[in-house]
């Protein structure tokens, strides 16, 4: 009999081999065959887990962006502000495989929504959430109130475009320079 933790552990192990298959082939690949494939699972047991494409879609950006808050949630509680504004703007960059892909699936499900009204409200959620990072950022640094939506719109645009950026690196170049410019951002920000 399966327990709702293995169903739940199911999703996740499904939803990761959907990951893997949308960062390495792009969402035409993106088939009940081809994440059975490459979860070592049968065709039967994806079906059973996400009855239509449409919720692994939606179950796999979820999961991106769970990831992400689980990575900003665990910085340590304490730190100066600004030294906490700095690791969660790192932690959004996609300076290892994991982020790498999660920013692919990130991109590849949030270009499938805007043509795909099911996955809209998942991006919605994810654009959401993001923005509320870049509010609690620019807080954190000590941007007066009055200018902190036009900052953390600002912020927003940068960090999207640095993580497109990133992830087009050639392989064994480093990243350093988009901290070093995020750096030089929060610095400049404007501060009570």
């Amino acid at each position: 009999m399966t327990t709702r933790e293995d169903l739940e552990q199911r999703r996740v192990d499904v939803s990761d081999a959907a990951c893997r298959v949308l960062a390495r082939d792009g969402l035409g690949a993106l088939s009940v065959r081809g994440v059975a494939a490459e979860a070592g699972l049968p065709p039967s047991t994806v079906r059973y887990v996400f009855p239509t494409q449409a919720a692994m879609r939606e179950h796999a950006i979820t999961l991106v962006f769970d990831r992400t808050r689980e990575r900003i949630d665990a910085i340590p509680a304490g730190l100066p502000d600004d030294e906490t504004a700095r690791r969660i703007l790192v932690e959004l960059l996609p300076l290892d495989d994991e982020r790498i892909v999660e920013l692919d699936v990130y991109l590849a499900l949030g270009n499938a929504a805007l043509t795909d009204d099911a996955l809209r409200p998942a991006l919605d959620r994810v654009v959401a959430e993001m923005r509320a990072w870049c509010d609690r950022i620019v807080a954190l640094v000590g941007v007066p109130e009055d200018d902190r939506v036009d900052e953390a719109c600002r912020l927003h645009a940068l960090v999207d475009g640095l993580c497109v950026h990133v992830t087009r690196l050639a392989p064994g170049e480093s990243g350093e320079w988009a901290i070093a410019l995020l750096d030089r951002h929060l610095t400049g920000l404007p501060t009570a």
